[in-house]
């Protein structure tokens, strides 16, 4: 069996392949943050095609940490029945649900892009200094204090996710949020014990990891979502990546889910197939934690090379998915091993031609009661 297609297993929580849907923001939550039907709609459909684990967008832990007013959240004890109901529907289907836990930081108060991204009103952005992104409108530095305050939120929304049925909690640290921009040098300027050098500027995505470890006990899989480098001279870099990745795998963290870039506009990034590829076998390598990969992988057997080659332990795709739901089915045809794949019985007759999908397990793919 290929490594793309083989049972991965991580702290206890198995899965039926390496293959993951990566969290992808739809911006189509209710005003109050909770998931619609278009989030079970979007998230079981790719679930029922096969892939190991499920993702959701990103949740904000906390109402000013959204980037849009629709944007997911898991602040408040109301969310909890609408992603029980999501992370019920995901596993039901054969996939691992997952969650990412997120604050935009100075990136939020926004509208969807196809609303033209103009600032939206609703609230004030914070972040750990008064430092703008691009031309958006400047943030309001936070406070000790307030630093604190969302880290007990984070932890609080991962124990809310726990108990709504997620498996695989991950902390967003990318891509230009809250976390990252402590991160970079080029969005901290503090000089408290939360800015300043590697140590300060880590501390935030340490305390809150290690501080979910406690909470979550062992039985849940937890990691993190890193910018392997800004793609910006003076910013975070692959060096830094994979020693914060070494002291978060001693503090309990088990998976890095590398990407890149994000937090500063200047960024130039050389786009390419598998163009993070690099970074994701940097931190494997470099920090011996469980890396999953993301970024322009596409096709079935450059997903396989990256496992064979070490380069990651899993792979993770967003665009793809939304391009083709079943591109586990169509990996499987592609690599010869359709045989190893289940999919549900009402689907089987569109899939006879293709070759041997055995169906799910009994109770798998039936009609869901809580729909």
């Amino acid at each position: 069996m290929s490594l793309l297609l083989s049972p991965w297993t991580l702290r206890g929580v198995s899965f039926r392949n390496r293959v993951g849907v990566s969290p992808m923001c739809q911006y189509c939550a209710g005003e109050d943050g909770r998931p619609t039907d278009w989030h079970l709609a979007h998230l079981v459909s790719r679930a029922v095609a096969g892939p190991g684990m499920v993702m959701t967008e990103a949740a904000a832990v906390v109402p000013e940490g959204r980037i849009s007013p629709r944007d997911l959240g898991i602040w408040s004890e109301e969310h909890v029945p609408g992603h029980t109901r999501l992370a019920g529907a995901i596993a039901a289907m054969g996939a691992v649900p997952a969650i990412q836990l997120a604050h935009s930081g100075r990136k939020g108060s926004r509208l969807p892009a196809w609303d033209s991204g103009a600032a939206d009103p609703g609230w004030e952005a914070v972040a750990p200094s008064a430092a703008a992104f691009g031309d958006y409108a400047e943030p309001r530095a936070m406070s000790e204090e307030e630093i604190e305050q969302t880290i007990a939120a984070t932890v609080a929304a991962g124990e809310r996710a726990v108990r709504a049925g997620y498996r695989v909690v991950e902390l967003h640290g990318a891509h230009g949020y809250l976390l990252h921009q402590f991160l970079s040098p080029l969005a901290n300027r503090r000089n408290d014990g939360w800015g300043g050098g590697f140590d300060g500027r880590t501390r935030i995505v340490r305390e809150t990891m290690g501080r979910l470890r406690a909470a979550l006990g062992n039985e849940i899989a937890l990691g993190v979502r890193l910018s392997h480098t800004d793609w910006v001279e003076g910013g975070w870099t692959t060096e830094e990546t994979v020693e914060l990745a070494r002291r978060l795998k001693e503090g309990g963290c088990d998976f890095v889910d590398v990407t890149s870039g994000g937090l500063d506009p200047r960024q130039k990034i050389p786009l390419g197939p598998g163009y993070q590829l690099p970074g994701a076998e940097a931190v494997r390598r470099g920090a011996g934690v469980a890396v999953m990969a993301v970024g322009l992988i596409t096709e079935a057997r450059q997903a396989e090379a990256a496992l064979q080659d070490g380069k990651a332990d899993m792979v993770l795709l967003a665009r793809a998915f939304l391009r083709d739901p079943y591109w586990v089915l169509h990996a499987a045809v592609a690599l010869g091993e359709q045989a190893s794949l289940r999919i549900p019985p009402q689907y089987e007759r569109g899939w006879g031609a293709l070759g041997v999908f055995g169906g799910l397990e009994r109770g798998v793919g039936e009609p869901l009661p809580a729909l």
